[in-house]
């Protein structure tokens, strides 16, 4: 089995942010690329605020917190893989970028190293393609945000070798997250679930059924969910629930994933959720307000 030592991380975003510091905290080194220097410095500016709060909760040590903090290096090129046993792939959910991302990446890195992505809905199989080392590709699918969530989907592309899955299985668990296995078809097991009741939720606007306010709460108190589905879309990001959506479409070709029309407008008027300040509800206030 492979000793994992350092692990290369592309895509300083939320989800590459929030892998680099629990791979920190478990104590891999840790090289953070992207390909924007000023990324970079928003990067290194949420991931010390992570571990403060880690300290000031009193989850962590202040010089744990220290330590993981000087484990992660960050860079603008792909040169900083050249000695990463692991490679994580975090970009944005596109796959004519992650494609073009694995290819400049395979040949920086040591011929046995691993390489994996962090796709939610893009075949394995398929980005896997774009490597020397389809058996020693994997996916990788961490739950947003990563410090605080305990699952990671593991999906085999077809030609993944039992060996890199233990070795990722193992890495996960090592993370103190619950690796579970699923299949290689569009949105895998969680966004295959969750998605499309977001969607329903979303019809369930669009038609008048209810009103924001009483769809998540119906939700959060009839189901006991953390927070309702429209609530949940505003997080995630309503154009990332429609690219799931549309992967979703395209790939299974059954019309119970035809996304809301509700989310297309949301989505081409620029009301994205909380990143836009818009979205099923209005972030502009001390208090967010719906918007429908």
């Amino acid at each position: 089995m492979m000793d994992i030592k350092k692990v290369g991380i592309v895509g300083a975003g939320q989800m590459g942010i929030g892998i680099a510091i629990v791979c920190a905290r478990a104590g891999y080194a840790v090289y953070l690329m992207d390909a924007k220097p000023e990324q970079l410095d928003v990067a290194r500016e949420a991931i010390a605020a992570s571990l403060d709060r880690s300290v000031n909760r009193g989850w962590m040590k202040e010089g744990d917190a220290a330590n993981a903090f000087a484990r992660i290096e960050t860079g603008t090129d792909f040169a900083g893989f050249h000695d990463c046993q692991l490679a994580i792939e975090a970009a944005v959910e596109n796959e004519g970028i992650k494609k073009e991302i694995l290819k400049q990446l395979w040949p920086v890195l040591p011929k046995d190293a691993i390489i994996t992505t962090n796709t939610s809905t893009l075949s394995i199989t398929r980005l896997a393609a774009q490597t020397d080392r389809p058996g020693r590709f994997i996916g990788t699918h961490f739950m947003n945000p990563v410090p605080r969530m305990g699952l990671v989907e593991l999906i085999r592309g077809i030609a993944t070798e039992e060996d890199t899955y233990r070795i990722v299985h193992d890495f996960a668990k090592h993370l103190g997250k619950t690796p579970i296995s699923a299949e290689d078809f569009p949105a895998f097991v969680v966004h295959r679930i969750l998605m499309p009741m977001v969607n329903e939720a979303i019809y369930t606007l669009y038609e008048g059924v209810g009103s924001v306010e009483s769809i998540d709460t119906a939700m959060r108190l009839g189901t006991h969910h953390p927070m309702g589905p429209l609530e949940l879309a505003d997080f995630i990001g309503l154009d990332t629930c429609l690219g799931i959506m549309q992967t979703l479409h395209d790939g299974l070709a059954d019309s119970k994933y035809r996304p809301c029309p509700l989310l297309v407008k949301y989505v081409e008027a620029g009301w994205l959720g909380r990143k836009t300040g818009r979205g099923f509800y209005d972030y502009s206030g001390d208090k967010p307000i719906p918007t429908r």
